[in-house]
């Protein structure tokens, strides 16, 4: 019976690889390699690893005000898992603060998962719904709620003697097939047995149990061993097409959950991102990267009022007013889309005593700040889509009853 079943999936691969057509994967967040705003293609591999920041009078020189503990900058490689990695960081800077200890945790697990619920919410909804490799922050926190948690040295993912990511074929290979299913008049349940093993084949078959540090667990009882809760975290927005202060379904493609985030004015998101900083926590972002003011590999992402000035990255300068009529404006017209997941781990000010946030991204340790970016309040306010912090971490004002 198990080698008629291994045939049968074998006789599918081979026909949806045969019917799939050349496939140009387009994806809300980042994916392949990560172009920076100068136009440099950036991968953690090409990048020098001793740029040091700039010194010169006049010149971008950060300060570090406030700082959250956090693992080290990993790399998403040619995926676009940003959510996961930013935030299994935050997660990671929570146990931290909790002190239940430093843990790796495993994205791909997570993201392993998330693939499952989505290749069932397309079947479901009849091929109406988005396959990608993007998500959000709040379905890392659901699906480690449901599925639990696995270390990284348990779970990476990866093939032996693999150490970088790529999705890209079998991202392809999985919607052609879910796109064959949903063709058919009637289907059976099995398609999610042959959804699996292509989910098996490119990650490897998920633990059930594993021993971590002299004992044993289940995801679910790791997890349960960290006192991770979902209910201690919640989404945040701020739009004005939607009321404040009440909860809306926040309209961008990687919500293919139809997460709820609590909407808030600018200013009060912004409040929040400071008081948690300033208070011990950390904070996971969404936002926009595609910007002319965003650079990774220069560690600055800036909301210049003269995008083209040839010092862009290299002298401070003067940054747009930002109101939330303005960052209502870019998102209704689509120039601030959801590209990108990183985490926020600091507060910090350049030599003109402006205000950043210090972000770990995921791209591997590149540019002066060995894969950090300082990004600034105006670019924050202008290009974040949402974050997510501990409800600790809001302050009582905004707390909901």
């Amino acid at each position: 019976m198990r080698y008629s079943i291994r045939l049968a999936l074998s006789s599918l691969l081979v026909l949806v690889v045969l019917t799939v057509q050349t496939f140009s994967p387009v994806h809300a967040q980042e994916d392949l390699v990560a172009r920076t705003a100068d136009g440099t293609l950036v991968s953690d591999a090409s990048q020098p690893k001793e740029d040091k920041p700039a010194k010169k009078s006049g010149e971008y020189d950060f300060t570090v005000d406030h700082r959250i503990a956090c693992t080290d900058v990993k790399s998403q490689g040619s995926t676009g898992t940003c959510w996961s990695f930013a935030t299994a960081s935050f997660i990671e800077s929570e146990l931290m603060r909790r002190e239940k200890g430093q843990h790796d945790l495993s994205e791909m697990f997570i993201v392993k998962n998330i693939y499952r619920d989505k290749a069932r919410n397309f079947v479901l909804r009849q091929g109406k719904a988005n396959f990608s490799q993007g998500a959000l922050a709040h379905d890392f926190i659901n699906s480690a709620s449901s599925y639990g948690l696995v270390p990284e040295e348990i779970y990476s993912g990866l093939d032996e003697g693999q150490t970088r990511h790529d999705h890209g074929e079998m991202e392809a290979l999985m919607l052609g097939y879910l796109e064959a299913v949903v063709k058919q008049k009637s289907i059976s349940p099995k398609w999610q047995i042959a959804s699996d093993r292509i989910l098996d084949t490119y990650l490897g078959t998920s633990p059930e149990r594993f021993t971590y540090r002299d004992r044993s667990y289940s995801p679910k009882e790791f997890a349960k061993s960290l006192e991770f809760r979902a209910q201690d975290y919640v989404s945040i927005s701020s739009f004005s097409h939607h009321p404040f202060y009440e909860p809306f379904v926040l309209e961008i493609p990687d919500n293919y959950s139809n997460g709820s985030f609590q909407n808030l004015p600018l200013d009060d998101m912004i409040d929040i991102i400071d008081t948690a900083i300033e208070n011990g926590f950390s904070v996971a972002w969404d936002g926009d990267v595609s910007e002319q003011g965003f650079s990774a590999s220069r560690g600055i992402a800036i909301v210049p009022t003269d995008k083209n000035r040839r010092d862009l990255f290299t002298k401070v300068g003067e940054e747009l007013k930002v109101d939330q009529e303005m960052r209502q404006n870019e998102f209704m017209t689509l120039s601030t889309t959801d590209d990108h997941l990183m985490h926020i781990v600091g507060i910090s000010h350049d030599s003109d005593g402006n205000k950043y946030y210090m972000v770990k991204n995921s791209w591997g340790e590149i540019g002066p700040y060995k894969g950090f970016i300082h990004m600034s309040e105006a670019f924050v306010r202008l290009k974040t889509i949402s974050i997510l912090v501990h409800t600790d971490a809001v302050p009582p004002r905004l707390q909901r009853d």
